[in-house]
């Protein structure tokens, strides 16, 4: 049985213009590969914009590394929209994805009582939009974020102290949130489940002088040993997410100023999954995608 994982050509092996955190694929394919394997599966690396044809052996698909998406959203959702009407199991599903590829899901978990971090929504952001932040949020330092985004691109930190010409803005879709100090202070937290249940966690920290806690901008990861009480938080989310429940996701917090764990992003679609700090990933996501197809 084939399970086909999707990849970009920045994270496939056979690309000539790897990606610098292509070394994460490498990781997170020698972790799930054996074992899948010790279960009768042959994992596959396969470029997400493959001719469909390109699956027709394949019963499963793992979104795997396909790294790109947020630049071709319209692309990518029509992809796994046209794979699972094949009859291909997509794991995350077509509509936890559509749902997940938008971060206005914050606002709707927000909504459901998940605490979040207060967070201004624009289409379009403009120097006024950012003056009322400051004050709304209390704070010196904002962050803004693509909707539509991942793996920091497209982010701005701004001071209080920052100038803008009369007519400047931001032509996009973007989240406007505080500056949280605990990120290069005690870090971000990444909480792991598989198939509902808890797997593993991380704590990441971004390179000195920098916020940005990705392998490209120098940041590492440690395993965690959380208490339960963060355990339940962080479960509280997914068990807060529509659709389903999803094969994996990767629960990120930050501790607020306050000290409470706030929800910074669930991540459903093509997370990394911390596979060095997590010996039982492998497996777990062998027996869940077992599960899976024997319920189709």
């Amino acid at each position: 049985m084939t399970i086909g994982f999707l990849t970009c050509p920045g994270t496939n092996p056979a690309s000539t213009n790897r990606r610098s955190d292509a070394f994460e694929h490498d990781l997170q394919v020698a972790a799930l590969r054996p074992e899948m394997e010790a279960a009768g599966m042959e994992l596959r690396e396969i470029e997400w914009r493959a001719s469909d044809q390109s699956f027709d052996d394949i019963k499963l698909v793992l979104i795997g590394t396909a790294w790109d998406y947020q630049d071709h959203e319209t692309e990518f959702l029509a992809k796994i929209d046209s794979l699972a009407e094949r009859g291909i199991t997509v794991c995350n599903s077509p509509e936890l994805v559509r749902w997940n590829s938008r971060k206005t899901y914050l606002r709707e978990l927000a909504e459901a009582n998940a605490a979040t971090i207060p967070t201004q929504w624009h289409e379009r952001v403009t120097r006024e939009d950012l003056s009322s932040a400051f004050t709304r949020f209390d704070t010196d330092r904002l962050v803004v974020k693509r909707q539509v985004g991942a793996n920091a691109e497209g982010q701005h930190v701004f001071s209080a102290a920052d100038t803008f010409p009369l007519n400047w803005s931001l032509e996009m879709p973007v989240m406007v949130q505080p500056f949280l100090p605990a990120i290069g202070e005690t870090g971000e937290i990444s909480f792991l489940f598989i198939d509902g249940q808890f797997c593993h966690a991380v704590i990441k920290r971004p390179a000195d002088g920098d916020y940005r806690v990705q392998s490209d901008y120098g940041g590492c990861e440690e395993a965690y040993d959380p208490p339960k009480g963060e355990c339940a938080s962080a479960k509280a989310i997914v068990d807060a997410l529509p659709h389903g429940t999803p094969l994996y996701a990767r629960i990120d917090m930050v501790r607020g100023n306050e000290g409470a764990l706030l929800l910074m992003e669930a991540e459903l679609i093509e997370p990394f999954l911390y596979p060095k700090q997590g010996r039982e990933l492998g497996r777990r996501m062998a027996a869940g995608i077992v599960r899976r197809l024997a319920d189709t």
